[in-house]
């Protein structure tokens, strides 16, 4: 094992953050240091060569001076990936260390070299400290001496396997076994079991007993939804299933697929899709760019990651989206993920230094599950750290705080969340001939796609299923997943490649992996596909080669897929996986006879021999009986409230308080196809109601999600909760324009406290309500959607006394019901945005109320902020008003009259109306004459969160839009606001003020919670910037002033040469395993004329690729290997140590007809091959953001005089354009070389203010840049690099602001153009 130092493991924050907890926790730190070192498992002796390549590709990071700590000094403690186990960073590391030729190198694995210097001695307490802050017991080991690191490449022989005797132990064993092993057997399910296995006359192994469990458990098998349900003695007709099936009933049209696979597909729009020819091995093929006009069908699926995000905040909420994104992936013979959503619920964040009024007292929660605060501090950017680097935007969600003492059938106790939800969901597209799964044919190949087996996630699906504190801690731990989202891209990108074979597609049957791991998924697919199986266990890619039987078939080891392939079409599936670099392996064979074999042919055992039907036969039918309740409930208490502290109170509540902090760590660009993501206007404020994105490149029409969810309201009325949640999804829906109300289709993710008092009745008639009431009334379908049935925390806190028992306690959720509303839209264009339109003269806020006046202030944020629930609630009184709410909404909008539309919800009106001025930096005229007679009856008029919405309507059309909303029977509307070009805020009554405060104000105190949260997880000093840079009431906001017409297109003539048969000059589209932003760039150099090909750089190492065929190079961005030796070090550094690679690109660059561009991972990765580009020497790397986190904003930028020919008539432009970078800011060796970039004209362009000028200032410039560095060109122009993404933003429709007057172009597109001007 060979052994070597690293770069700094913690920036100067991250280290005196940590430094901080230390002392915090052990007292007498003296000083800590903290350094990467990397431990290299290799066969044979290194050459001296070897040895420089292996030093050079370990070389990467920021330079020592920008980190802090001594390296050298106090007691090591070395925490590596967990013994036993491959991290993800070592398979990508070792990937590219062969890559550059280093075959003898069996694997490289990092970790971080912690020294801990104490004042005093070292106790064997503080040594315990110290390790839990420094480590995560799930995936980390610590060591103390670098030489055990060794263990982390020691081969173990494989454990053996077990077995529990039935036969001779009876039941009881089978009960033992239940606990030991976490099964969560019910008892009739053991019943079961014994009977079954005395049939068999064998006793069962642990493999089968395990896979039982995983596949009968209700995660798998929602058990409850599926139950009789009895009532005061009466047996209903529908279990909770089949009232949801009843919507499909009711409503079928447009569903293509319901409840039978991985996600629902409903019908889209027809365009041309845009993807590349796939090259399966045989002669003359190109990977060509080229749209194909077909339907392009949608995809919906909303998961839920509760479990695992309690016990393990990142990893739980990463895994969390990495399977629902599979779950896309594997809807049909193959779909393509396209935009991501996402959720939180919480107990209360009591941030320290910022507890509310609230939250003071601090309830306690069990040592296994960290705290909520944590889970938001962590857990999002597990979600969005899986979602960028797979690809994906992630463009709505929402975030709920709720914990307090509430009445309900147990009398009064602790409500909230301390078991999470973690929604993760999103959207994607499929072919229409590839919506059914095919048929699996006898002999069919049976394989495994993907990541390989690791002991991580065993008996997920069964911890899930219960409640947190009902299995042991090690059990809750080894049930959570980590997860690989580069991995998982290679693997979308074989999927990608199946696809677009059309009807010879390879892949006739695919699953994801997910809970219970292969031995779940293994059995669906021959069972799905009406086969049997016979496996080979040890044909499983396996990374820990000590795992026993069971550990193999039953681990949730991440992103993987199983599918089935002709033997036929074996040979073109494996020509796509060796391209892609993506590992698989043919795992068994389906048989005529179903029966399931599992051999093991390293013990000659048969771990799982089993007839399907005792697999899936189903034990007895579970049965719910309850007997109606009601309990006596208290209204909400309102005197003596001040309007100010009532309205700081609900600004300050995280459900209603702005949600930047969760925002901008996602990535909401990618794909080229977004049309309206969270944030609105030219200050980017979060407050979009909808999600929209184009269907393809050609066409504004395309698709649309939102969510709705109101858990608290549940406490009072659950039905009416049920409801509210479906008619928010809809009425934030109403901002995109829908042809009809039935073709918005939903998802229904139910959380319950199954069995808990009252929780069935809340529950049962949650469901009756949505499934056999609202849904048939308002012709909309279920056709997906989850459950999640042990929403409940219990506990018992350290004893006091001498009996050593301590307090019983336990928090158990609301019933919980999150709707996600999908819908295709029909002009992405015209989606209505809160922004208020301040170019209009004269207008007016008209509030559409569908609550009638009723102003019910039960479960809304104003009683939560002041400890209360109430006693009546909102609700939707007539599903009739909700038609023809939205009918006259989408015919307003297609009428042009609507300049502006924000739906009531969260905070009730003030906030609706404030959210609208934020957006515009408008002041509000708020007038309550018709609404309320009294002052006292403001708060109910001002914070009752009934449905409705505002509109903005110019004022010639107001008595119009009054009349046509009057004449739909809406008749409780009117005007309520009018905007102000100044910063006040008014709400009068009967001209008498009733609050008078400004925008500024109201808005900083919005944005305060997400503040305090984003300077703990972040550099605080980039959250002050940002926080403080709310109090500039001059910003001018996003502008645009090109120095030239957006709208000509200077490269036409290449394009409509009329009886020209014009040549498209090839552009080489590069990527790299891990890139992700290849497609829209293809797209962009295709519309400006060129020959968009797909250039893996597997293609160029092999030889099937020469870049002597191209005239251009585009390098894309994304997330190569990962990152993992720095942003695009990896395949830089797989270019300068492969001698083909390094000669092409050489060739390439010297030639004087060709040229390059490098964007965002590109340009990563192009500054790193600088020794190869003529004139390059003085560029910069690029190194980790000064934020220290992952930015994904709309920036400014200024073109600069330069030589770049991309740029060529730009310069002096100002304009917006996307950025989403970790490692975005420009690392110069010395100032001289800056000063020689900007003395030369080499620096491209420059982050610039909202005025204009040049910043370094977070974050208008997002990654801290020195002079506002961001692109880069070389003294002939011929090679240009820049972080920010233009490809992202060619169309107007994808920019996330523009300027009214763009209306097709966006303003990138002419770099594309000057591209093919240059050329001829």
């Amino acid at each position: 094992m060979l052994e070597l130092r690293g770069a700094p493991a913690l920036s100067a924050f991250r280290h005196a953050k940590l430094l901080a907890a230390l002392r915090d926790d052990v007292g007498d730190v003296a000083s800590l240091g903290a350094e990467y070192v990397h431990f290299v498992d290799h066969a044979g002796e290194l050459s001296g060569k070897a040895l420089s390549v292996l030093e050079q590709l370990l070389d990467y990071g920021a330079e020592p001076q920008s980190a802090g700590g001594d390296a050298g000094e106090g007691q090591l403690f070395l925490v590596v990936p967990r013994i036993g186990t491959q991290s993800p960073w070592s398979s990508k590391a070792t990937d590219i260390a062969h890559s550059c030729g280093l075959s003898q190198v069996n694997r490289i694995e990092r970790g971080i070299a912690y020294r801990v210097k104490l004042k005093g001695m070292l106790s064997e307490k503080a040594f315990e400290k110290i390790i839990a802050i420094l480590h995560d017991r799930m995936t980390e080991t610590v060591l103390t001496d670098s030489s055990d690191a060794a263990q982390l490449f020691a081969h173990h022989e494989p454990a053996p396997l077990g077995s529990v005797d039935l036969l001779e132990g009876g039941r009881e064993a089978l009960v033992t076994a239940n606990a030991e092993l976490g099964l969560a057997l019910a008892d009739d399910e053991i019943d079961y079991l014994v009977e079954a296995f005395r049939e068999l006359g064998r006793n069962p192994t642990d493999v089968e007993l395990m896979m039982f469990a995983q596949a009968n458990s209700e995660h798998c098998r929602h058990k409850i939804f599926n139950a009789d349900w009895v009532i005061d003695g009466e047996t209903q007709t529908h279990s909770l299933f089949k009232m949801i099936k009843n919507t499909y009933q009711a409503s079928p049209d447009d569903i293509l697929s319901a409840y039978s696979d991985n996600a629902a597909v409903i019908r889209g729009s027809e365009a041309p899709r845009f993807f590349p020819a796939p090259l399966t091995g045989r002669e003359g093929e190109r990977a060509t760019y080229a749209g194909h006009k077909e339907p392009i069908q949608i995809l919906m699926k909303v998961e839920t990651h509760n479990h695992p995000t309690a016990i393990a905040p990142h990893p739980g909420a990463a895994t969390g989206a990495g399977g629902e994104i599979r779950d896309e992936g594997a809807t049909g013979i193959g779909g393509k993920p396209k935009a991501g959503l996402s959720g939180f619920t919480v107990s209360n964040l009591r941030i320290p230094e910022f507890v509310q009024p609230w939250e003071a007292f601090d309830y306690g929660k069990p040592e296994r599950i960290v705290s909520a605060l944590e889970i938001m501090l962590e857990g999002p950017i597990g979600g969005a750290a899986f979602n960028n680097e797979f690809g994906r935007p992630n463009l709505t969600g929402y975030f709920r705080t709720y914990e307090q003492e509430a009445m309900g059938a147990n009398g009064i106790e602790r409500r909230g969340f301390h078991k999470p939800i973690m929604i993760a969901g999103g959207y994607g597209n499929v072919r229409d001939g590839h919506v059914q799964k095919g048929e699996i044919p006898v002999g069919g190949k049976l394989i495994v796609m993907g990541g390989p087996a690791m002991l991580i996630g065993l008996g997920g699906g069964a911890a899930s299923s219960m409640a947190s504190g009902a299995s042991s801690a090690d059990l809750d731990f080894a049930s959570v997943q980590r997860g690989n989202p580069e991995m998982e891209r290679r693997a979308q990108e074989v999927i990608d490649r199946c696809w677009a074979l059309g009807e010879n597609n390879p892949m006739c049957f695919i699953h994801d992996v997910g809970a219970g791991g292969l031995s779940n998924a293994l059995p669906e697919l021959v069972k799905d596909g009406e086969r049997g199986g016979l496996f080979d266990l040890r044909a499983v890619p396996n990374a820990e080669p000590g795992m026993s039987p069971l550990e193999i078939w039953c681990n949730e080891a991440q992103e993987r897929y199983v599918l089935a392939v002709a033997p036929e079409d074996l040979a073109t599936f494996e020509a796509l996986c060796a391209r892609e670099r993506c590992p698989y392996a043919v795992v068994g064979e389906a048989t005529e006879a179903h029966h399931l074999t599992v051999r093991d042919g390293h013990f000659e055992s048969r771990p799982v021999d089993l007839p399907m039907s005792v697999l899936f036969g189903k034990p007895p039918k579970m049965t719910r009986d309850f007997q109606r309740q009601s309990h006596e409930l208290s209204g909400v208490m309102l005197d003596n409230l001040d309007l100010r502290e009532a309205m700081d109170r609900v600004l300050r509540l995280p459900t209603v308080a702005s949600k930047s902090f969760l925002i901008t760590i996602g990535d909401r660009s990618i794909t080229g196809q977004v049309a309206r993501d969270q944030m609105v206007g030219p200050w980017q404020v979060p407050v979009a109601d909808v999600a929209v994105t184009t269907a393809s490149f050609d066409t504004h029409a395309g698709e649309a999600m939102a969510m709705g969810e109101r858990p608290p309201v549940a406490l009072i009325d659950p039905a009416a909760s049920a409801r509210l949640a479906v008619a928010e999804a809809i009425t934030n829906l109403a901002a995109a324009p829908i042809e009809k109300l039935s073709d918005i289709k939903l998802s229904a993710n139910w959380m319950s406290a199954a069995d808990h008092p009252g929780e069935n009745q809340a529950l049962y008639d949650a469901v009756h309500a949505v499934g056999m009431e609202l849904c048939p009334a308002l012709g909309i379908a279920v056709p997906v959607g989850k459950d999640s049935m042990s929403m409940r925390t219990a506990w018992q806190e350290e004893g006091d006394s001498d009996d050593g028992q301590g307090e019983e306690k336990s928090v158990t959720s609301p019933l919980s019901l999150v709707i996600t509303g999908f819908a295709p839209v029909t002009d992405a264009m015209r989606t209505l945005t809160p922004q208020i339109n301040l170019e209009q003269d004269e207008s007016d806020l008209i509030l559409i109320d569908l609550g009638g006046g009723r102003n019910r202030l039960g479960g809304s944020a104003l009683a939560q902020v002041y400890g209360q629930v109430g006693d009546e609630c909102p609700d939707l009184d007539d599903p009739e008003d909700l038609k023809a709410f939205f009918a006259v909404i989408q015919g307003l909008n297609a009428e042009g009259k609507l300049l502006a539309y924000h739906d009531r919800s969260d905070g009730g009106l003030l906030v609706t109306l404030l959210e609208m001025a934020f957006a515009a930096h408008a002041g509000l005229e708020i007038k309550l004459d018709w609404l309320v007679d009294e002052p006292v009856e403001a708060f109910n008029a001002l914070f009752a969160e009934e449905l409705g919405a505002v509109i903005q309507v110019s004022r010639e059309h107001t008595e119009e839009v009054l009349a046509q909303l009057a004449a739909a029977g809406l008749e409780t509307c009117g005007v309520i606001a009018r905007p102000r070009y100044d910063d006040q805020v008014r709400v009068t009554l009967f001209e008498e003020p009733l609050l008078e405060t400004t925008r500024l104000r109201t808005q900083r105190t919005w944005a305060e919670t997400s503040y305090r949260l984003q300077a703990l997880r972040d550099n605080p000093e980039c959250a002050k910037s940002e926080f403080d840079g709310l109090l500039d009431d001059r910003d001018p906001g996003l502008s645009a002033t090109p120095t030239f017409d957006v709208d000509e297109d200077i490269a036409a003539r290449y394009l409509q040469a009329p009886g020209l048969n014009l040549a498209r000059p090839p552009v080489a589209v590069l990527r790299e395993q891990g890139v992700n932003g290849q497609v829209e760039m293809a797209w962009a150099f295709d519309r400006a004329g060129f020959e968009s090909v797909d250039v893996h750089m597997s293609d160029i190492l092999a030889g099937r690729v020469s870049l002597d065929e191209f005239k251009g190079l585009v390098a894309c961005g994304g997330f190569s290997y990962g990152d993992v030796l720095g942003a695009g070090g990896g395949w830089a550094k797989s270019v300068l140590f492969n001698e083909r690679a390094r000669d092409q690109f050489a060739a390439f660059f010297q030639r004087e007809d060709s040229f390059s561009l490098g964007v965002c991972n590109g340009c990563q990765m192009l500054a790193q091959l600088k020794e190869l580009i003529p004139g390059a020497d003085a560029w910069p790397r690029f190194v980790r953001n000064e934020s220290e986190q992952f930015e994904a904003r709309v920036a400014m930028v200024q073109v600069e005089k330069s030589p770049s020919i991309l740029l060529a008539g730009m310069e002096g432009s100002r304009l917006p354009i996307a950025v989403a970078h970790g490692e975005g800011r420009a690392e110069f060796r010395d100032s001289a070389h800056l000063r020689k970039l900007q003395g030369s004209g080499e620096v491209a362009l420059r982050y610039v203010d909202n005025y204009g000028q040049v910043t370094t200032r977070y974050p208008a410039n997002p990654n801290g840049s020195p002079s506002g560095v961001t692109g880069l060109t070389t003294p002939d122009g011929r090679v240009t690099i820049m972080m920010p993404h233009p490809e992202r933003v060619v169309r107007a429709v994808t920019n996330s602001w523009r300027p009214a007057e763009w209306t097709q172009d966006g303003a990138w597109q002419r770099l594309f153009r000057n591209a093919r001007v240059w050329l001829d």
